[in-house]
């Protein structure tokens, strides 16, 4: 008998309000070429043929809304409520995964222009044996360490990334340590560092540039342009 391929799902985060935009929607539901940004996300996450499935997570009271915007998804999806922060809305949608996935890419819906194939490659990843799979680019810029409005120490920018989503796990990982997250009262930007702090080594993998995250107008603007769409 041949090998049982994993099967994997994609949570996308769509609950946070992004008040740096200004936009009188949360994030999430803001436009770039006529689509919402999570459309855009989740097509890109659903596109993947590594992906079965997809957990959105919505603002408190849009749940409906964020349905819309998967109505031409194609896969198999589901939109639970977000918590207050991006870790509390994470446990939200691992709790709605089925029991027969295996692997789980997070992403943020911000990052709109992550390729299909990147969900692939850091799932592909974890089915090879990682316990964890990141993105990430390479740092142009010198980096330096300040404190107090003085220069520290230049840190060498050979030895660091920026690193992107979607960061895949295993399910049964991921799901251990953000139990474990509560318990020792840690907060974390990404899924990764959880999956670090619990002494797992996480595979690191070429991003993608044009997978940037929109946090401001500019932001907004850029990706606007990338739509085709109008810059006002």
């Amino acid at each position: 008998m041949g090998q049982i391929e994993p099967r994997a799902a994609a949570i996308v985060l769509a609950a946070g309000a992004g008040r740096r935009l200004g936009a009188p929607d949360p994030k999430a539901f803001v436009s770039i070429g006529g689509r919402p940004l999570l459309a855009v996300a989740a097509a890109a996450a659903a596109a993947s043929p590594a992906v079965v499935t997809v957990v959105v997570t919505a603002p408190s009271g849009l749940e409906e809304r964020a349905a819309d915007c998967l109505a031409q998804l194609g896969k198999p999806f589901e939109v639970v409520t977000g918590g207050n922060t991006r870790q509390a809305s994470v446990r939200a949608a691992l709790g709605a995964l089925p029991d027969d996935i295996d692997i789980v890419a997070v992403h943020d819906a911000a990052r709109p222009f992550a390729p299909p194939d990147l969900f692939s490659a850091v799932i592909a990843a974890v089915a090879g044996g990682a316990a964890g799979a990141i993105p990430a680019i390479p740092v142009s810029d010198t980096v330096k360490r300040v404190h107090e409005g003085v220069v520290v120490k230049t840190l060498d920018r050979r030895e660091l990334v920026l690193a992107q989503t979607p960061q895949a796990f295993r399910l049964d990982l991921l799901r251990q340590v953000h139990v474990d997250a509560i318990s020792a009262g840690v907060v974390a930007t990404d899924d990764a560092s959880l999956v670090e702090l619990a002494g797992h080594t996480v595979r690191v993998l070429p991003g993608d540039p044009q997978n940037f995250k929109i946090t401001t107008l500019m932001d907004l603007a850029t990706a606007e342009a990338r739509m085709g769409g109008p810059l006002d």
